[in-house]
């Protein structure tokens, strides 16, 4: 694939922030864990020396059309969440930095028949591997009432999960629920004017995130790392909507998602991460180019 058809796939948001602040040695070990248009990777590599290597992970089989061909690069079309896994496989057991930008591509929104974006009717989908047993058509029509509501809520910040998942299971009753346009008609009284956009947009996000397992996907991933980075090893973690972002920011504070780290008998607390900086917001110039990074924030941490 050409680079101008790589970008059109996707155009990579805080390029020159999130591959800085991996601080790449020009013989290091590195891993992009979403490599979709393969920007990042390219940047990364043209950081690299003759001795690096840049593994990238993307589960996503459209993304395999965009393999880099250079010798010092692997990518593996598979979940990040195995991460570990498949670097053993290739004999790595330590690296110098993972670079993860945790967004939908734009070829993903744009493909309408995958299903994720409010502008096409298309087969509720939202898979980002067709490998994935579970879809939208599933959660929309299969699960119960609770189970409805909690995505909607927890995932999509919707305060009208409890009547949006009542309508839903009312609704297929007579008969399943198939597309993202009559699941748009189903729930249209919760569109207001002016604001029909920004909540189906919700809407999606909290499906397309059950379906996917995007939350229990970054925790397995972050759990990863420490093992992962070599002492001094950088990680660089593009998030896009609140979830995402207490996630790593929590475990980058504390090592965990929960709670305050354990403390030794003199006060001190053990965790495996140092803050790099200050949390890093595209510029004014870059959302007008390119307006999905409007909500992208970048963290950066340094393995100690």
């Amino acid at each position: 694939m050409t680079e101008t058809m790589a970008m059109v796939y996707h155009n990579p948001v805080l390029l020159k922030e999130s591959v800085d602040g991996l601080a790449i040695k020009e013989d290091g070990v590195y891993v992009d864990v979403t490599f979709g248009g393969g920007g990042h990777s390219k940047e990364i590599l043209k950081r690299l020396g003759s001795e690096g290597r840049l593994f990238a992970f993307d589960q996503d089989e459209d993304a395999l059309e965009n393999a880099i061909d250079d010798e010092r690069f692997t990518l593996i079309g598979e979940n990040f969440r195995f991460i570990k896994q498949f670097l053993k496989f290739y004999g790595i057991r330590k690296v110098d930095g993972i670079l993860a930008d945790f967004g939908v591509s734009s070829h993903q929104f744009d493909k309408a028949e995958r299903g994720f974006s409010t502008r096409f009717d298309a087969d509720l989908d939202m898979r980002m591997s067709k490998r994935n047993a579970l879809s939208a058509y599933d959660v929309v029509n299969k699960y119960d009432y609770d189970d409805l509501r909690k995505v909607l809520f927890q995932y999509g910040d919707l305060r009208n999960a409890n009547a949006m998942a009542t309508t839903i299971i009312e609704q297929r009753s007579n008969g399943p629920i198939k597309t993202t346009a009559r699941l748009k008609e189903v729930l249209r009284r919760f569109l207001p004017q002016g604001r029909e956009h920004k909540v189906l947009a919700q809407i999606y996000q909290a499906i397309r995130i059950e379906v996917n397992q995007e939350i229990a996907v970054i925790e397995e991933f972050l759990l990863q790392t420490p093992d992962l980075l070599d002492k001094g090893g950088r990680l660089s973690i593009i998030s896009y909507h609140s979830l995402e972002d207490r996630l790593v920011k929590r475990f980058i504070r504390a090592g965990q998602f929960e709670g305050e780290p354990e403390k030794d008998f003199y006060g001190n607390i053990s965790v495996p991460f140092k803050k790099v900086g200050p949390l890093v917001v595209p510029s004014p110039e870059e959302i007008k180019m390119n307006n999905r990074a409007r909500s992208a924030k970048l963290r950066i941490a340094k393995r100690i």
